[in-house]
């Protein structure tokens, strides 16, 4: 009760929060610079603003208005989304309602796990955000709830239960509302689970279909998978939040690695692992698919975000989907049919000699029959991929799309091990990269990368020593925002990657920036805050102590705006 009335003496100093918003407000959400209302900054995952009031003469006048303590100690990679002057955001346990002028607390809701939980989730304590629709706010929990809020009082309207955690699997998903059906997936592959996408119905919680990523024989694409149970453990994860083009009403999702590692216990292409699936959003119903890694031995998955552009390709308008995946390559695919347009590599890579433009499919190098030899291999890009999950922009200005790539090759071999209920289900042993087998190229272990996405070609880079884990963010005032895990937010210039202006969070950057304006004031906002990846580093006592944590939610303007 004293919550509910603190809440309330609370909202009476600030901004009320919205009671409706529309399946048209979504579909308009790119559009809208006074709102963000969608995972991506629109349905089209461009993570691009129209808005040019901080460009790169006024970007060095940058301030902190103020910061929000998140109370929380893991990997902080939510977006915030704003809607009518309040912005919410969500961690691994929280979920928050804050005055996006002021910064003050409308009202918070804490979940609670049981501790034994946190040995049964993989890979990453966390959440990415959260969706808006008709006056709620949806969120899926690392316990696989599915949870809709009240966005006036944080008040739990109706919580659905998905999967079990005792069965490997887990939320870290940022949902995603289309026409009042909410739609998320599951993370788990690594415990051998059978990944899913599930649709919702926003108003009762009651799930109203499930699409299984990977197709068990008898299923269409089934025979892709040997007989037995393979296909009940046959991973597919699906938990990074899928765009949605309202012309064509298709969701384009991405599916994950399949389970285990080891290639020779599932022999087949393993759909619809690794792949892109274009859904019906209304039935979930599969429409077209498109595998970037059949049979994939390296994790390289197929989760990244999905793109959604008109581009010019040879002369013509084309609808397509953009997308740089973990295996090295750069694809861009035609939405409306799933035909490969064009694929290149953007860091070395040792494992493909090309993407076949007439099939599809990658020509595998002598690499991939040793591995499935059980040879002792380079793999590059290494299980980290040559781009993360860490989301990319796209501006239709420059044509250009900003991408934190990695180089980090990792030593694999395959292994025997059984899946076994409760334990991690890897089938391979990890270590050092075998030198010989990497590709000669010079190559930071990071980037931040200008690629045109037709040839492939990249116009600028910004070195790393670190990986770079977080998202981009493009506008029309000619900068990208990307943060580093040294703890540095910064603006570079679109055209040549020039450092225009920077601020040290004080915490690890793995967070999603956004933008949106106020009262004439454009802001800018990302949480900072890491947690859980200093393995990473080895024995490099230099980089360990440079990469901080501890959430923080932070929010920019002008100087002489705010």
């Amino acid at each position: 009760m004293k919550r509910f009335i603190c809440a309330a003496a609370i909202a009476a100093l600030v901004p009320a929060c919205a009671a409706a918003q529309t399946a048209q407000e979504l579909i308009d959400g790119s559009k809208d610079t006074g709102n963000v209302v969608n995972y991506g900054m629109g349905y089209n995952l461009n993570r691009f603003s129209t808005l040019d009031q901080i460009n790169k003469q006024t970007v060095k006048n940058l301030r902190p208005v103020w910061a929000y303590s998140l109370e929380d100690l893991q990997s902080q990679e939510s977006q915030p989304l704003v809607y009518k002057g309040i912005l919410y955001v969500s961690t691994e346990k929280a979920t928050m309602a804050v005055d996006a002028k002021t910064g003050r607390q409308i009202w918070k809701v804490t979940l609670n796990y049981p501790p034994e939980m946190y040995r049964m989730t993989c890979c990453g304590n966390n959440s990415r955000g959260v969706a808006l629709y008709d006056g709620k706010l949806f969120r899926a929990a690392l316990d696989n709830r599915v949870i809709a809020y009240d966005a006036k009082t944080g008040k739990e309207l109706w919580s659905t239960k998905a999967a079990e955690v005792k069965d490997g699997y887990s939320m870290t998903v940022a949902p995603l509302a289309v026409n009042g059906i909410i739609i998320v997936g599951n993370s788990g592959a690594e415990y051998g689970t059978r990944g899913f996408i599930d649709g919702y119905d926003a108003q009762t919680g009651k799930r109203l279909w499930r699409t299984h990523t990977v197709a068990c024989p008898g299923e269409p694409g089934g025979d892709t998978w040997p007989a037995g149970d393979a296909c009940q453990h046959g991973g597919g994860s699906a938990w990074v939040t899928g765009s949605y083009d309202p012309e064509l009403d298709t969701v384009y999702w991405g599916t994950g690695n399949p389970g285990s590692w080891n290639p020779v216990l599932r022999p087949g292409d393993n759909l619809y692992t690794s792949s892109v699936l274009a859904l019906d959003p209304k039935t979930g119903k599969i429409k077209w698919h498109y595998q970037f890694t059949p049979a994939d031995g390296f994790d390289f998955d197929g989760v990244n975000e999905m793109v959604l552009a008109t581009i010019p390709v040879e002369g013509q308008p084309r609808k397509v989907i953009m997308h740089a995946n973990r295996n090295g390559f750069f694809y861009v695919i035609d939405r409306t049919n799933g035909k490969l347009l064009a694929a290149h590599a953007f860091v070395p890579q040792n494992w493909a000699k090309e993407i076949d433009m007439k099939t599809g499919r990658p020509v595998t190098t002598e690499l991939v029959e040793r591995y499935h030899k059980g040879e002792n291999v380079g793999s590059s890009p290494g299980a980290f991929g040559g781009k993360n999950w860490s989301p990319m922009s796209f501006n239709p200005t420059t044509g250009l799309a900003y991408v934190n790539t990695h180089y980090l090759p990792l030593g694999m071999k395959i292994s025997a091990q059984p899946w076994k209920q409760g334990e991690l289900w890897f089938g391979a042993e990890l270590g050092p990269p075998v030198m010989s087998d990497l590709p000669k190229d010079p190559h930071p272990p990071a980037a931040l990368k200008a690629i045109d996405p037709m040839t492939g070609k990249v116009k600028w880079m910004v070195p790393d020593k670190r990986p770079r884990w977080g998202g981009t963010l493009a506008t029309k005032g000619g900068l990208v925002f990307d943060g580093e895990l040294a703890g540095d937010f910064k603006a570079f210039d679109a055209d040549t990657g020039q450092v225009l202006w920077s601020f040290q969070t004080g915490s690890g950057v793995e967070g999603q920036p956004v933008t949106w304006e106020a009262d004439g004031v454009q802001y800018v906002a990302v949480t900072s805050g890491m947690g859980g990846v200093y393995w990473l580093y080895g024995n490099d006592a230099e980089l360990k102590s440079t990469v901080p944590q501890g959430g923080m939610l932070w929010v920019f303007a002008l100087s002489d705006k705010r």
